[in-house]
């Protein structure tokens, strides 16, 4: 998600770049909206994604068959999740809001029916006290992270080169982990703390941004949607990475 241009040319004969500006509202799209309760409005929609993608995760936790189901269609389900976000991301600035948060509770969706059967294989070992330990951190975590994000007058927009290398590389560890070093209990403790903290500090970013209007949309509305995938994504990443931490690494 790339934040949208930062100056647009305004007709008249005196015509000059206007900033985007927090007093003048935040910039999405083509439009200028106002940005009172745009933080709000992405909290609100994240919030929302969230219980959609718990009561997704419960039905399959609670059906062995669903379960079933969604292994057998697991990499199906894992390619459809990526294209909803990337159709999202790239399209946001022409979709009306109520499709853009359609596809948005669609993908949240599908993200609990995978995410059902992950915790399904530490709750099914006997590992609750681990699940809940990784959801209560997550909690906590994403929480002081947001608020830091929210009050912090230190401009966070110069990490994001340093985020972006930082999600590279938690990845390219991640494969070599799946590949090569899949029974390494080491290498997994390692990639769970890189990602928490890499988290930690996307959250504060992404927070910093949406309270500045830096999110793409073709209005308040849309330009929230896509905060609140973002916040969304970031919590459900902590979760998962705290997994690796508290989950016996299974």
């Amino acid at each position: 998600m790339q934040p949208n241009d930062p100056n647009r040319m305004q007709g008249g004969e005196n015509a000059f770049p206007q900033p985007n500006t927090l007093s003048g509202g935040v910039t999405v799209g083509v439009q200028s909206a106002p940005r009172e309760g745009f933080l709000t409005a992405s909290f609100v929609w994240m919030f929302v994604g969230l219980l959609i993608s718990a009561i997704a995760a419960g039905f399959v936790m609670s059906s062995p068959d669903l379960m079933m189901r969604v292994g057998e269609a697991w990499i199906v389900l894992i390619i459809v999740e990526l294209v909803l976000v990337i159709a999202l991301t790239a399209a946001i600035a022409k979709l009306p809001a109520m499709v853009a948060l359609g596809m948005f509770f669609v993908y949240a969706l599908l993200n609990g029916l995978t995410l059902g059967v992950i915790v399904w294989m530490y709750v099914g070992t006997g590992n609750v006290s681990g699940v809940v330990s990784a959801f209560l951190g997550a909690a906590a975590i994403f929480a002081g992270a947001a608020l830091y994000g929210a009050v912090t007058k230190r401009d966070l927009t110069s990490l994001g080169g340093i985020i972006f290398m930082g999600l590279i590389g938690l990845i390219v560890m991640s494969f070599v982990q799946l590949f090569f070093f899949s029974q390494s209990d080491t290498l997994n403790l390692v990639i769970g703390i890189v990602g928490v903290l890499l988290f930690t500090v996307i959250t504060a970013y992404d927070v910093q941004r949406i309270q500045r209007g830096e999110m793409r949309g073709i209005g308040k509305e849309s330009a929230s949607v896509m905060g609140a995938l973002a916040l969304y994504l970031d919590f459900i990443n902590l979760f998962l990475m705290l997994l690796r931490i508290f989950g016996n690494n299974r």
